[in-house]
């Protein structure tokens, strides 16, 4: 047991090591952006729609098998 906790801590680490590096500056002077205005993804606009169909999928999927089991 105390090798599966020691195994999921440093994938833990190792995967907020990933989520926080920051990708490298580009040099040639500028702003570093794109400098257009627009969103640097396009699936930047739809953020709030996508998360609200990940909530309607989770209130699904657990309705789902929690019928089910009873």
């Amino acid at each position: 047991m105390k090798t599966i906790n020691k195994l999921v801590s440093v994938l833990f680490l190792f995967a907020v090591l990933l989520v926080h590096a920051a990708p490298p500056i580009p040099g040639g002077g500028g702003n570093g952006g794109n400098g257009t205005g627009a969103p640097s993804s396009p699936i930047d606009m739809y953020v709030y729609v996508l998360s609200a169909i990940a909530i309607t999928f989770i209130v699904m999927f657990t309705r789902k098998y929690k019928n089910q089991k009873v």
